[in-house]
């Protein structure tokens, strides 16, 4: 599933580096990994699946913090998951879908910013959030350096393409949390905030870096595990 499949109207083009705009000094940019599901059609939570001897969880979490994202938050829900170095968020409404995830992901770091008796880690500047799903395991640590970097450069939404087809991760600046918010419903994720605000969308073509391929069934996973030891240097 996709928080961006189905998005229409987005701006031409892709974002191949340099300066989109200017603006104030930017700010960290925190890592999100929506884990919440219980993966219905696949039969048990995606986020405890293992490919190559990680979990999806661990694989999404490693992808965002090598992209460059600090600190890295868990949506969580149907499942545990627990990793050192993260900070978990238990989505009391993962029954409803990824919208309520997203939501409050940005909630979490919004509440924590000045608020005694957060996690230190969270009690930081945040300027953005990168936000990926952890079923899509092939998507590469790459994907996120650049949407970080066309942040760094100006842009305030980016999100990563594939052949020109938008796909995940997304990267959303704080600045537009609000509205993130309050249009995150079901399994739509930020789709219905980009769907309404192409004129902020910077396309990020990521298509060298990695696949958007879902893991939503079992033969799902064999077909991407087929292709990641396809991919693997011998």
């Amino acid at each position: 599933m996709s928080i961006t499949s189905s998005l229409l109207m987005i701006r031409d083009g892709c974002y191949q580096g340099g300066r989109v705009g200017l603006g104030a000094v930017r700010r960290r940019v925190a890592g999100v990994l929506l884990a919440a599901g219980e993966g219905s059609r696949f039969g048990g939570p995606k986020a405890l699946v293992e490919l190559d001897g990680q979990t999806l969880a661990e694989r999404g979490v490693n992808m965002l913090r090598t992209g460059g994202a600090d600190p890295i938050l868990v949506v969580t829900g149907a499942a545990p998951v627990n990793m050192e170095r993260t900070h978990t968020v238990y989505n009391e409404q993962w029954r409803t879908g990824m919208g309520s995830s997203l939501r409050a992901a940005l909630r979490a770091l919004t509440d924590a910013e000045g608020a005694q008796g957060q996690p230190a880690a969270l009690a930081v500047d945040i300027g953005a959030v990168v936000v990926a799903l952890a079923d899509q395991p092939l998507i590469g640590t790459d994907a996120v350096a650049r949407l970080i970097a066309a942040y760094r450069g100006g842009a305030g939404v980016a999100v990563a393409c594939y052949a020109g087809k938008p796909r995940n991760p997304v990267l959303l600046a704080r600045e537009h949390w609000p509205e993130v918010i309050a249009t995150a419903t079901g399994d739509q994720g930020a789709r219905a905030f980009l769907r309404a605000r192409p004129e902020l969308v910077t396309l990020v073509e990521c298509g060298d870096t990695g696949s958007p391929d879902d893991i939503d069934t079992a033969a799902d996973l064999d077909r991407v595990a087929a292709r990641y030891r396809g991919s693997k240097p011998r």
